[in-house]
């Protein structure tokens, strides 16, 4: 999995009920774009040294779109 400074990452929800969680990568500390990456997440704005698993998914930054 590779990203860059502005993806987003998505981590699919386990659980019916539950929402997919949604982050920014502030930082990736990796080289060529691997993990691990500093995620800024969305629903707590808290920063985190994140190693992806399965169920994350990079979503490149489109200049000029939203988010989402």
């Amino acid at each position: 999995m590779q990203a860059h400074v502005g993806d987003q990452i998505r981590i699919r929800a386990h659980h019916v009920d539950e929402s997919d969680r949604y982050g920014e990568v502030i930082e990736v500390r990796g080289s060529n774009g691997e993990p691990p990456f500093v995620v800024r997440w969305d629903d707590s704005d808290h920063q985190v040294l994140f190693f992806p698993g399965v169920d994350a998914v990079v979503e490149p930054l489109v200049h000029g779109n939203a988010r989402r």
